[in-house]
């Protein structure tokens, strides 16, 4: 899915000195809002539609966090099903809520629809206890593979896109031996996007230089594709998907501030072992490719 404005013209003097016309976009499938009954079970994940706002005091301790048995969940392949687990504890009545957003939580029984919900990044659930008003909160974190969000600057040698896995900013090293599988479905290098189909590392150079952005890429054009992986690890090399968004500009001082600080506060999250964001949806994470400083 590319997001930018094509020359419609097929000269080459035209290609340089006609005014750009036409622009093509498509809006991504979204999964947020899907009810899914637990194999089973009459129960269904009722994600709330709701922007829930992140609690302003929280508890120190909390008698009533929910406890899922491992603040690890890897995806499991279910037969088919969807991979759905549960609270192991009884905190009684109340609400569940989940921050960020990505996580496909039944806000009446605590149950997380794995298999729906955005992988490699680390959450709060939280729980208010029905006669209370304080926000019980657990961390958890859904394994899996993600790329920093981060600005690329091609001329400076920062040509390449290492994943990190496990909301771990730190561990990038669980494919360098070779027991994974990137780009199963081929989806990114057919959008042009080069992606290594042993390490998950993004060539961005050759992305850039191949084409993914067309003839003559301009500031502020994206390209979204979505990466199919698989990972032998806990996971049970359960087939895993995570969108990614490439976004090009000429220099990086082309970038507005606003972006700039957004993509920051995100970075400095993930390094200091927070939530990525407690607002927006960190997903998909965004690479931006600059050719110049």
């Amino acid at each position: 899915m590319k997001q930018r404005y094509l020359i419609c013209s097929c000269t080459f003097l035209v290609l340089f000195t006609l005014l750009i016309s036409c622009r093509k976009s498509a809006t991504p499938q979204n999964d947020d809002d899907i009810i899914t009954p637990i194999p089973g079970d009459t129960t269904i994940i009722r994600p709330d539609s709701s922007a829930i706002p992140f609690p302003t005091n929280v508890p120190q301790s909390c008698a009533y966090a929910p406890d899922y048995g491992d603040t690890l969940i890897c995806a499991q392949p279910v037969s088919g099903q969807d991979y759905i687990i549960t609270p192991v504890n009884n905190p009684g009545a109340g609400k569940y809520m989940a921050w960020p957003v990505g996580m496909l939580i039944d806000s009446v029984s605590g149950a997380i629809n794995v298999s729906k919900s955005e992988t490699g990044l680390r959450y709060l659930v939280g729980f208010v206890k029905d006669g209370t008003t304080d926000t019980c909160l657990s961390e958890l974190v859904i394994a899996g593979a993600s790329y920093m969000d981060s600005v690329y600057v091609l001329n400076q040698n920062q040509r390449i896109a290492v994943p990190y896995y496990n909301a771990d900013a730190n561990l990038v090293s669980a494919c360098e031996t070779g027991n994974c599988q990137f780009d199963i479905t081929n989806q990114a290098n057919a959008q042009k996007v080069k992606v290594d189909k042993t390490t998950g590392k993004i060539d961005l150079q050759q992305t850039l230089n191949g084409g993914a952005f067309g003839l003559l890429p301009l500031n502020g054009d994206i390209v979204e594709t979505t990466i199919y992986y698989r990972i032998n690890d806990g996971c049970n090399t359960s087939v895993q998907k995570i969108k990614v968004q490439l976004m090009y500009f000429n220099r990086k001082s082309d970038i507005s501030s606003g972006l700039l600080g957004t993509l920051l506060s995100k970075v400095t999250n993930l390094l200091n072992g927070n939530i990525i964001s407690a607002s927006a949806n960190p997903r998909p994470p965004l690479i931006i490719i600059t050719r110049y400083n």
